[in-house]
């Protein structure tokens, strides 16, 4: 064992692991004939009544939640909302015995445990028996304020913290509804806001924050010059913190601008955010792409790359664009959908996601990266940010595993940067290589990451690794 400290992308019962093939890493149970995913469609679009109110929503307390723990009578809480699961017991792919372990409880954990990916909320819509009842949340003081001009409103928000370099915030303005999250840690704050009728802004957005003081200010302008009294009539969650994992992810409609190919199998798609949209995925962090494929919601997690690997890194505070490094595999349902969008199509894209800290980095001295395939690209914005940003680690060393040497993603921008840097080294290993490959070969092993990860005296070591399934838990089991 080399025990040295360790992260893993994604973190363990991710469903962003890239599972082998053939599986779906979870363990799945034999459904009862005409008891599919498609069947259960069918059977929640056929106007039954599937909450056993007759179409009322309630407010449902802890307690009443509680007595719904039957097999004939099953109610969950999944992040603040409740629904009659009974109806979907025979349908569900997981079988009833994992079903009813989330009973007549709150089971945002153990769902966010298999299930983080799942829309849920629109597969379940049916059964929808309303909210939980609130547990006396209480606005904050002094989190935020606003002024303005004749022309534009200033919203200032104070996190009375450092703000990483990479950003933590997302607004979202459209329809005069303004909503703001700063990730902060394991909290997000919420700014929720609906402007009134007579104060109308563009839906565009300038940001600027200073980052040593933790202070944000978002700047919109107004379509007619005026006094305004007040910023907005405040929404669900206003000037409040919540756990992230308890939220509801929220989406905005994106446009793909841009394709362009990595390798035979891979691209980098380039997505346009809306025009009152600024958000800023923390290095680490992912976003869910959420499609209506064959008249079904299908969604899937995804890590921002940057525009390249070689130049400046392209983190603008209004920055309008995403880039991601997909592979389209042959029997993929959302990534063969993904390579036949045309430029001009429209994807939904969450807010970030993600329980990658950095803040463990912050006193490493040496930097090793593990990928194996497109567990490359949580690496990308990584390296960038050692390399930029991060003055104490002196060294960057990166070995990334592929089969073929074609399907090594941004082979030549990263032997680009080893050249140009010194503090960056990268190594390559294939399982298949050709009879013209001069370098490494073979397999993840433990001598092989013992004369790779090798720690100086005095040094303060810190590794990464990202990739399939069994290559992230192999690895992760020879370092700790």
């Amino acid at each position: 064992m080399l025990n040295i400290p360790t992260q893993s992308f994604p973190a363990p019962s991710s469903q962003q692991r890239i599972a082998p093939s053939g599986q779906s890493g979870r363990n799945k149970v034999a459904l009862k004939p005409g008891h599919s995913l498609m069947d259960w469609i069918r059977f929640s679009k056929s106007g039954k009544d599937l909450t056993g109110l007759r179409g009322r929503r309630i407010e449902v307390t802890e307690e009443e939640l509680q007595k719904h723990n039957r097999r004939d009578d099953c109610w969950t809480c999944i992040r603040g909302m409740v629904y009659n699961v009974t109806p979907y017991m025979d349908y569900h792919p997981g079988g009833e015995e994992e079903l009813m372990k989330a009973a007549g409880k709150d089971a945002t954990d153990l769902f966010d445990q298999v299930h983080r990916w799942v829309n849920y909320e629109s597969m379940l819509k049916e059964c929808l028996v309303g909210r939980m009842a609130a547990k006396g949340s209480t606005a904050l003081k002094g989190m935020y304020d606003w002024f303005q001009t004749d022309v534009t409103v200033h919203l200032v928000i104070y996190t009375k913290r450092k703000i990483p370099s990479s950003g933590c915030t997302t607004v979202d303005l459209e329809a005069r509804v303004l909503q703001v999250e700063v990730l902060l840690g394991k909290m997000s704050y919420i700014i929720h806001l609906c402007e009134q009728e007579c104060h109308n802004t563009e839906n565009v957005v300038v940001f600027h924050t200073a980052n040593s003081v933790g202070k944000i200010q978002i700047t919109m302008r107004k379509q007619a010059k005026g006094k305004w009294e007040s910023l907005g009539q405040p929404l669900e969650f206003h000037n409040t913190f919540q756990r992230k994992k308890d939220r509801a992810l929220f989406y905005r409609d994106c446009v793909l601008v841009a394709k362009t190919e990595v390798n035979h199998n891979t691209f980098v798609f380039k997505l346009q955010l809306p025009r009152g949209t600024v958000m800023h995925v923390p290095v680490g962090k992912h976003v869910y792409l959420k499609a209506l494929i064959q008249d079904t919601e299908v969604v899937r997690p995804y890590t921002p790359v940057d525009q390249n690997l070689t130049g400046p890194t392209q983190h603008s505070l209004q920055e309008s664009d995403l880039y991601l490094m997909i592979k389209v595999y042959p029997d993929g349902v959302f990534t063969q959908h993904l390579n036949t969008l045309h430029i001009g199509d429209h994807l939904s894209v969450s807010s970030p996601e993600g329980t990658f800290s950095l803040h463990r980095l912050l006193d490493a001295t040496n930097l090793y990266l593990l990928a194996a395939g497109t567990g490359f690209t949580p690496m990308v914005r990584l390296i960038h940010l050692a390399l930029q940003d991060m003055d104490g680690i002196r060294k960057t060393k990166l070995l990334f595993f592929n089969r073929r040497e074609e399907d090594i993603l941004w082979h030549s921008e990263l032997d680009e940067l080893a050249a140009n840097d010194a503090r960056f080294q990268v190594e390559y290993i294939l399982s298949e290589p050709s009879e013209s490959w001069t370098g490494r070969n073979g397999r993840v092993t433990e001598s092989v990451l013992n004369e790779f990860l090798i720690r100086p005296q005095g040094s303060k070591c810190y590794v990464c690794t990202c990739g399939p399934t069994a290559f992230t838990e192999l690895t992760t089991g020879y370092v700790l």
